[in-house]
């Protein structure tokens, strides 16, 4: 059997912690912060967890890294 590939658009976006939960960046933090509040800029700074449904989607593009 051939390997599965990593989807790489997730490979860019997301990274695994050592207990196998998710790590993504915020969104919105790309372009226009000027039209943004400074709360919002503030509060999205650094890396969150991602939920439980949406880790499990994720899991499903990078499956090796489980």
């Amino acid at each position: 059997m051939p390997k599965m590939k990593t989807k790489a658009s997730a490979k860019k976006r997301f990274r695994m912690t050592a207990t196998g939960k998710v790590k993504a960046g915020p969104a919105g933090k790309r372009h226009g912060m000027i039209k943004r509040s400074n709360d919002f800029i503030r509060n999205s700074r650094g890396s969150m967890i991602l939920h439980e449904a949406d880790a499990k989607i994720v899991k499903i593009y990078m499956p090796y890294n489980r």
